[in-house]
């Protein structure tokens, strides 16, 4: 074995371009991001009309919007040590066969029981897409690129929910409800058996677990033409996992553990700030005397800061230290918060500050993806981001729950809204203290967590 020669993966894929099979590979992951946004937004879409033709009360539709909630969180607890056991692609595969199968069954039933049990169950498919769509892109990107690409895939949730409500408006008035349920289900379920064929599984993922398999030199054939890899042993530049120990018991070993629970309260913090306001807004702002239409057009300043931030932020983790960039848009969001809180009267002021809150929070929670994907090694890197993700859909559950409650107690706007400043500061907070514990290595750039390197005589 002393002949044979080594090949160092990641190196591989740093050193190189972006090739087509890696942007082929992300577009695909966007694709699925897309479609696991038109399908989680889908109950909003439909609400309207079930209310109506079931004649249901408001109270009675809570429980079927927490559902799908509730199944993302924990299908993002479930799939992350599957997708680390088993592999990305194949636990990716399933979850969105999976997610377009329940969306189908939604579609025919007659009973709101058996709507929010399937709500549920598609939830769990869509919990266990997102995460392992996030690693798959991270693994196969350039390290010098990897926060940009992975921020720019994930906007395909935000484009995937504002598709959907567009088709929603138009067909839902000539086919009803159950059309946009069905087209939720086909849609997945053709990409699935595209993805069974196309999509290969994370290269990185293959040398940990399966070193000889051939599936290696033919993937980095197709991103590196020119490389030499006859008879070569592939290498990853981190130290393996611990034998035996389960990928969640690796969150907190050494040195990961106070990372992971740094990542955990920013994501809790951060979705809870998202879904609130995602949720709450246009109410907020039509009982705070605002036309609905009005109303509808500000909130959605907030998905457009959103989008240009997570895809400006992404670009600035690659260059400069990731955790200070997540860190400070966090705390800026205070600023953005406070104008909101003090000046929504004033129009233009009031854009521009719901604009830069969604710059500053959904667009570091979309950072936060590529943090965690960056964060953690190959051998946990899928439970690692799916269980920040889970912890945050937690977040987001008390968000929308949270979002009713303050509006029943009879709190004003202004002070609903500042007392979002409080979880952005913990995000930030959270981040800053990550970066005091790990940032320093690389010039503070996305080497995050400390890898055991291969020598020359390995």
């Amino acid at each position: 074995m002393s002949g044979t020669v080594k090949v160092d993966v990641q190196q591989l894929i740093d050193s190189g371009r972006f090739s087509r099979h890696q942007f082929l590979i992300a577009f695909l992951c966007f694709v699925i991001i897309a479609i696991d946004g038109f399908d989680t937004a889908i109950i909003g879409f439909i609400a309207p009309s079930l209310r109506t033709q079931w004649q249901l009360l408001p109270q009675q539709l809570a429980p079927l919007m927490a559902a799908g909630l509730v199944g993302l969180a924990v299908g993002s607890f479930i799939a992350g040590p599957l997708g680390d056991r088993i592999g990305r692609k194949i636990i990716l595969v399933l979850s969105v066969f999976f997610f377009g199968i329940w969306s189908l069954a939604s579609a025919y039933t007659d009973s709101l029981f058996m709507l929010t049990f399937f709500r549920f169950l598609t939830g769990l498919g869509l919990g266990g897409a997102m995460p392992n769509a996030i690693t798959l892109t991270s693994e196969y990107s350039p390290q010098r690129i990897k926060s940009k690409v992975v921020t720019i895939m994930f906007c395909g949730f935000t484009l995937g929910s504002g598709l959907g409500g567009v088709l929603a408006a138009h067909v839902i008035p000539e086919y009803g409800w159950r059309s946009v349920l069905l087209l939720g289900g086909y849609v997945p379920i053709a990409c699935a058996l595209l993805l069974l064929f196309v999509l290969p599984e994370s290269v990185r993922f293959l040398v940990l677990r399966k070193p000889d398999s051939p599936q290696i030199a033919a993937i980095l054939r197709r991103i590196a033409p020119q490389a030499k890899l006859d008879g070569a042993r592939f290498v990853l530049p981190e130290a393996p996992a611990a034998a035996g120990r389960s990928p969640v018991a690796q969150l907190f070993a050494k040195p990961l553990g106070s990372g992971t629970l740094g990542l955990w309260a920013a994501f809790f913090m951060s979705l809870l700030i998202v879904y609130l306001l995602t949720n709450w807004l246009p109410i907020l702002f039509k009982d705070a005397g605002f036309p609905l239409a009005k109303a509808a057009l500000v909130a959605a300043m907030y998905q457009v800061g959103g989008t240009v931030g997570a895809v400006a932020l992404g670009w600035a983790m690659d260059r400069f230290n990731p955790y200070r960039v997540l860190g400070t848009s966090y705390l800026a969001a205070i600023g953005f918060i406070v104008l909101i809180g003090f000046y929504y009267t004033d129009l233009l002021v009031l854009n521009l500050a719901v604009a830069g809150v969604g710059f500053c929070v959904s667009g570091s929670q979309v950072g936060a993806n590529a943090l965690a994907a960056a964060f953690y090694p190959t051998s946990n890197r899928v439970t690692g981001v799916s269980w920040a993700l889970g912890i945050g859909r937690c977040g987001a559950i008390l968000g929308s729950l949270l979002g009713g409650a303050l509006l029943g107690a009879g709190l004003g706007f202004s002070t609903i809204i500042l007392l979002l400043a409080l979880p952005a500061l913990l995000a930030s907070l959270a981040i800053f203290a990550m970066n005091a514990r790990y940032g320093s290595s690389a010039a503070g750039r996305a080497k995050i967590a400390p890898t055991t390197r291969l020598s020359a005589t390995d």
